[in-house]
């Protein structure tokens, strides 16, 4: 009879870790949740967000000043503005635009140009207001790999795997849900494959959703630090700002 009741505890054991495993999409939809909701997000048709950022270069640290917009389902324009004259340099002005389907830059430095090739397709993977509500619209798929950890904490660990371009990991913290890390990769011209790492954090909410006041950008060649100073939703926004002028 002993021998009868040990062997039903074990099997029962041996099934416990299969039937807590989390699907890719099961972690996903808990960071949706752990950001507001979807329904939350569902309210959010545009975005603008304003702050300082910082240029980590060996020569020293630049300071400068970023803008970021965006509007659903897949808009986006960023504009960094930095004075380089402790350079030698004028004015750094770098205007990147999305207009959910072509994608054009406009830079002081390395000259205007069209946005080709995987930067445009991880532009094309992501979504607003986050990439999170609507990758499988979009023909991305999703898989869950093993946790790993980012500043001393678990992590659950997305790859999200795009019909062209390079694979996107999305770190989500274990514990809070809220994504703590991405990584993605792109070719650059003038500087080839490059993999860039932003870090998130700083969440604050902003109508009913989590927003993430800082963001940490580190590449080989250069780190930024963002600060957002204001975040507005549902703001009004001409549509023609995020084509080519």
């Amino acid at each position: 009879m002993r021998a009868m009741r040990f062997a039903v505890v074990a099997i029962v054991l041996a099934w416990a870790p299969i039937a807590s495993a989390q699907t890719a999409d099961e972690v996903i939809e808990k960071s949706i949740a752990a950001m507001g909701g979807r329904a939350a997000f569902e309210k959010i048709k545009t975005r603008v967000a304003t702050g300082e950022l910082s240029i980590g270069t060996p020569a020293g640290d630049i300071a400068g000043t970023v803008e970021m917009y965006g509007t659903a389902p897949n808009k986006q324009r960023t504009v960094i503005k930095a004075d380089l004259s402790q350079f030698g340099a004028g004015q750094l002005v770098i205007d990147q635009r999305f207009d959910g389907t072509t994608g054009y830059a406009m830079d002081t430095m390395q000259g205007n140009r069209e946005i080709t090739g995987s930067q445009l397709d991880n532009m094309k993977a992501q979504g607003f207001p986050h990439p999170f509500l609507n990758y499988k619209a979009a023909g991305v798929s999703v898989k869950l790999g093993a946790k790993e950890q980012v500043k001393g904490r678990d992590m659950l660990v997305v790859t999200f795997e795009p019909a062209s371009g390079f694979p996107i990991k999305q770190y989500i913290d274990a514990e809070t849900y809220l994504p703590a890390r991405t990584i993605v990769t792109a070719e650059v011209p003038q500087m080839g494959k490059v993999e860039q790492m932003v870090d998130p954090s700083d969440y604050r909410d902003v109508d009913g959703v989590k927003v993430a006041y800082k963001m940490e950008l580190i590449n080989a060649m250069q780190s930024i630090s963002m600060k957002f100073t204001k975040v507005e939703n549902n703001v009004a926004i001409d549509e023609k700002m995020f084509s080519k002028p």
